[in-house]
């Protein structure tokens, strides 16, 4: 199983490539002369970072040194590092408060197929197992990088003001209007 462990990394970021409906997103982190890109989807950026605010908030009730908010120089807004190759797909992740570092560790898994068997092979144990991204970081640089995948998942498509689902370019096909293809711009009409 490859695990590419940083601890700290230099660098730990969500982002996106290509437009708004069609956009690839990625988890990288950087340090000590090695770049490691994953790809995931827009809602598992959005469930790492409302779960890696709760977990913050829950150790910060519990009195450990936790900034409420992201501090100013921790901000990232630079885009990915290039070249932007995916490592692997993830499948699940994991997070935990390692109150020994004062850190959080977050554990992105590689995805396997439903297909393929999870026991190891006697013959080749380490390539049956999924690999893993394994970053720790301050809670500070947590909380900045819950803000850049909250800003990440809010830049997509408009809502739909009926349904609220995404809308594209050329509209939707809104459940409110009973099916009928809706744009932005005709919402109320029902048609095109």
């Amino acid at each position: 199983m490859p695990v590419f462990d940083y601890d700290p990394p230099e660098r730990f970021v969500a982002g996106a490539v290509g437009q708004p409906g069609s956009r690839a997103f990625f988890l990288q982190a950087r340090g000590q002369g090695r770049l490691t890109t994953v790809g995931l989807e827009k809602f598992q950026v959005a469930a790492l970072a409302d779960r890696l605010d709760e977990l913050l908030d829950e150790v910060l009730r519990r009195g450990a040194q936790v900034p409420a908010t992201a501090p100013a120089a921790l901000t990232d807004n630079d885009p990915l590092d290039v070249p932007i190759s995916e490592d692997f797909r993830v499948g699940t992740m994991a997070l935990a408060w390692d109150a020994d570092t004062a850190q959080v560790v977050i554990e992105a898994q590689e995805a396997i197929a439903e297909d393929e068997d999870f026991e190891p092979s006697p013959l080749s144990e380490s390539l049956s197992e999924p690999a893993v991204l394994r970053v720790h970081i301050s809670p500070g640089a947590a909380r900045a990088f819950t803000r850049r995948a909250i800003a990440l998942v809010a830049a997509g498509r408009p809502p739909c003001p009926l349904c609220g689902q995404p809308l594209d370019a050329d509209g939707h096909i809104c459940v409110r209007l009973n099916g009928y293809r809706g744009s932005s711009a005709s919402q109320g009409e029902g048609g095109e």
